[in-house]
């Protein structure tokens, strides 16, 4: 056999130009294949995040427990009884007395479970704490698609308490 030459089928692969090509992928083919997926990634992942973070919706929470542990304190404090007025339509809350309305995040739902007496319409309804600490109790259920936390109001005592 000549000098330089190969027998076909054997070795490793040469190039046009003779030079030895190691098998694999090249820096140009991976960059485009990465930059194919962040284009697709930036447009599916922002379709399957509807609605508010978990964070937000924990947070929406935590906002009606603070309204609600205010209105108790409120009540204990002035001897009288004290309302967390809850708007479903408008997504927000009030302490009787105080004239802030307190917005929750856009996209998180809310629900009210409390007495048929506290409930002024099918859209406002409240929670009632007694000058002795003790309320009507009731929970309000903040959600966003699957996901939720309840915010419950211990009748006996007025304790509340973030359920997940």
């Amino acid at each position: 056999m000549t000098p330089g030459a190969t027998l076909s089928g054997i070795g490793a692969p040469r190039a046009a130009s003779g030079a030895v090509r190691a098998p694999g992928f090249t820096l140009i083919e991976m960059l485009v294949v990465l930059s194919i997926l962040a284009l697709i990634s930036a447009m599916v992942i922002p379709r399957m995040m509807d609605g508010p973070s978990t964070t937000e919706l924990r947070s929406a929470a935590r906002q009606v427990a603070a309204g609600l542990r205010f209105a108790r304190s409120e009540a204990v404090a002035k001897r009288r009884e004290a309302r967390l007025m809850l708007d479903l339509e408008h997504q927000s809350f009030f302490v009787d007395g105080d004239n802030r309305v307190r917005p929750l995040p856009r996209g998180v739902g809310v629900k009210l479970f409390t007495a048929q007496s506290d409930l002024v319409s099918d859209k406002m309804g409240a929670i009632r704490f007694f000058p002795d600490g003790g309320s009507n109790g009731g929970r309000v259920t903040v959600f966003a698609g699957e996901r939720k936390y309840e915010v419950d109001v211990d009748w006996l005592t007025g304790r509340v308490a973030i359920l997940d």
